[in-house]
């Protein structure tokens, strides 16, 4: 009855929620929040595999005295969490959004967010005093993630902006391709390149994951997970939280990672390079059709089989990279929208012939 009853102004009168209450909703958050934003590193020494780069940033932090920043590499390598990582580090929570200015150059690429946004933020002076008296650096942090994707007037204006503004302004580029970036802007930049994680340490942060969310998962899996991310954390640990959700108390296993992840299986790409011994046209038209027919994507195909024809001892180098220039035009025929059965068919006949006329 109390939830009818109303007060005064006619609104009704609302009950303090319950400990059990708050407790529920909280785990509710957590359960729903993404595992990459969950466990992304909060300080520079959670950093995983860039050693050389966290070494760097780590004596600029000693001395609050930071560089114009690159950081360049592939995805899910660490780029974007070592930025954020050092911010709040430099910058106490309360000082935090008006010191850091975060822009995704994907989204906003133009010239006029050069001229408008940037620019303005970068000519407000920071204090070097925080609200509570104690000192803070005399700059603001302005990260470009994705900013190879930048037009190059945009890059020409932000040159000229990292040039007036250096007194009061640190900017941060973060690109998959350092040459997308213009000459002026590296120059201008300390460039820190981020490695593909190593095999040691994906499986070290993928267990220390999988033990805090008691994730059931096998050896097999943790290495399938390994082996089709490529290096890319992120990719890695997207993939766990997706096979947990789907799998649940039953546990991984290595045949969930390959559906989940779309890849093909080992055991249907080997297949298919052993028909290629056949020296038969027509069985490997129908074990291409076969393959094909199951959903398989080709651009998926030809990236395993390029793995398997790099690692087989029994054909040469010159047999090799014919085969492998064939697959790069079969691949850039695929990006352009040709038949995947065509495609496949023209990289495997060439296959076929290398192994049966050597």
């Amino acid at each position: 009855m109390d939830a009818f009853l109303k007060t005064k102004s006619g609104l009704p009168i609302q009950k303090p929620k319950k400990k059990d209450e708050e407790g529920s909703s909280e785990r509710k958050k957590s359960a729903v929040t993404p595992w990459v934003e969950k466990y992304r590193p909060k300080t520079v020494d959670e950093v995983s595999f860039q050693d050389e780069v966290v070494a760097v940033l780590k004596k600029s932090l000693e001395g609050a005295d930071l560089p114009n920043l690159l950081f360049y590499g592939p995805p899910g390598t660490g780029k974007t969490s070592t930025i954020l990582a050092i911010s709040r580090e430099l910058f106490s929570a309360d000082i935090y959004k008006s010191r850091v200015l975060e822009l995704n150059a994907s989204d906003e690429r133009g010239i006029n967010v050069v001229r408008d946004k940037i620019k303005n933020f970068a000519q407000h002076t920071a204090n070097t005093t925080k609200p509570d008296g104690t000192p803070c650096p005399p700059f603001k942090i302005i990260i470009l993630d994705e900013a190879d994707s930048m037009t190059t007037h945009a890059q020409a204006a932000l040159r000229r902006t990292m040039e007036t503004q250096s007194k009061t302004t640190r900017f941060c580029l973060i690109c998959n391709y350092i040459s997308r970036i213009i000459a002026p802007i590296t120059s201008r930049c300390a460039k820190f390149r981020f490695k593909p994680l190593g095999v040691k340490h994906q499986k070290a942060t993928l267990l220390n994951i999988a033990g805090k969310e008691n994730v059931k998962c096998s050896e097999r899996a943790l290495l399938a997970i390994i082996q089709v991310t490529e290096g890319d954390l992120r990719k890695a640990i997207t993939l766990l939280q997706s096979a947990h959700r789907l799998k649940g108390e039953e546990g991984i296993t290595e045949d969930d990672i390959q559906e989940i992840a779309g890849s093909v299986p080992v055991s249907v790409v080997s297949d298919l390079i052993k028909t290629c011994h056949s020296n038969s046209f027509e069985k490997l038209d129908d074990a291409v059709t076969k393959t094909l027919a199951e959903g398989y994507a080709a651009s998926q195909m030809i990236l395993q089989i390029h793995e398997i024809i790099v690692s087989q001892p029994d054909l040469n180098d010159n047999q090799k990279s014919k085969i492998c220039e064939r697959l790069a035009i079969v691949d850039k025929r695929l990006i352009d929208g040709a038949d995947e059965y065509l495609q496949i068919m023209d990289l495997l006949t060439v296959v076929m012939t290398q192994y049966c006329t050597a």
